[in-house]
Formats: C-alpha cells, sequence, structure tokens
C-alpha cells in the first residue's frame, strides 16, 4: 500500500510577535513524519495573495490527496477545525507586507462560502478521545487564515483531494507576548494534528 501524500501548510509570525504556533507544528512534523504518510511540510507567508498563490502552487506540483492549513488563532481554548470558509477579507490589522484588506472579496464573483471537505467530526471525536481538547469552528475569521482557506477550497473543486482548515491556540512559549489569553503545550498541539491528518488520511 503506497503512502498517503499530504501537504501541511502553517504561517511565519506575525501581527509583531515572534512565533506562530503553525510555523513550530509544520517544522516538528517535518522532522518526525508520520508512518504511512508521505509529508510535505511548508511555512507560507502572512500576505494575502501571496500565500494562496505559494500553497495552490504547490498543490498543483505535488498533487496531494489531502491538503491542511494550519494557522494561529489567539483566545481559542482548543484545536479548531474549521468548516466554512467565507469570501471576504477584512482586516483589523495590515499583513506582513502592510496590506490591510478591507471588505474584499477574495475571488471577484466567487461563491459567498466553501465547506472543508476533511472530516471534520471524525477528526474532532478522535481528538476528544485521546484527550486533546478540540472543536468545530464556524469561523475561520477574515484575515490571511480564511484567505488561504477559501482561495485552496475554490481552487480544489472537482479535485480529489480532501483540504481544510484548522485553527490553533497559542503556545505555552508564546505566554509572555500574550498575557492572560490561553495556551497549549506545543506537544500536544503536535499530536492533535497528527491525529487529524491521520483520520484525514484513514489511517485511525
Amino acid at each position: 500500500m503506497s503512502a498517503v501524500r499530504v501537504l501541511v501548510t502553517g504561517f511565519e509570525p506575525f501581527g509583531g510577535a515572534s512565533l506562530n504556533p503553525s510555523q513550530a507544528v509544520v517544522e516538528q512534523l517535518r522532522s518526525t513524519g508520520i508512518q504511512g504518510v508521505e509529508l510535505h511540510c511548508v511555512v507560507l507567508p502572512v500576505e494575502f495573495g501571496r500565500a494562496a498563490e505559494v500553497l495552490l502552487d504547490l498543490i498543483d506540483e505535488l498533487r496531494p490527496q489531502i491538503a491542511i492549513a494550519l494557522g494561529q488563532a489567539e483566545g481559542r481554548t482548543k484545536i479548531s477545525l474549521e468548516r466554512v470558509a467565507i469570501n471576504l477579507d477584512d482586516a483589523r490589522i495590515a499583513d506582513n507586507a502592510g496590506n490591510q484588506r478591507v471588505d474584499s472579496e477574495i475571488i471577484s464573483g466567487g461563491p459567498s462560502a466553501y465547506f472543508s471537505t476533511l472530516p471534520v467530526k471524525d477528526i474532532v471525536n478522535t481528538l476528544d478521545a485521546d484527550g486533546v481538547p478540540a472543536e468545530i469552528s464556524m469561523t475561520a475569521g477574515t484575515f490571511v487564515c480564511n484567505h488561504v482557506f477559501y482561495a485552496m477550497q475554490h481552487h480544489c473543486v472537482g479535485r480529489d483531494l480532501s483540504s481544510g482548515f484548522i485553527h490553533m491556540p497559542l503556545m505555552e512559549e508564546q505566554a509572555s507576548e500574550f498575557p492572560g489569553m490561553p495556551v497549549l503545550p506545543l506537544a500536544q498541539i503536535v499530536v492533535g494534528i497528527e491525529r487529524a491528518i491521520r483520520v484525514s488520511a484513514g489511517l485511525n
């Protein structure tokens, strides 16, 4: 049986922060791998447009069976399986290139929304059973995370792959930069994302 080809992306730090848990998770997975998975791990720039271009080019080049984009959502207490991406950029801060998009469509004239094609409920149930805090979320925001999620789902219509977005809380190493915000141990987040990949690949 051949390995399942999986593309996983994270983001670089943004908004003046020095770390991003999605980058840390991607780097950890790159070093450890997952048995039965041909894993491709990439860190995306936090830039409207460019992040999506890099991701879509990777999908075309690698032709993965599963594509999962990861991002940081400060204030959340659980790993969040995003269910829906909306066709809207409306940022409260500028991206890392200094671009702040307000009330802009991601794809001009595109559908209002796309749903994740990952098995989100199965993933949440598995993570809950493993003691990893997880939830289904109905909003991926309107910043670069949602931009990438929507662009990916639009690009993957009619293709034979599962794709979606997962947000994660801050990790413990960020506590000093985000005082009072909930955090999770990086090791627990990595376990959660590894389980999510395995469930998506039918390996759990």
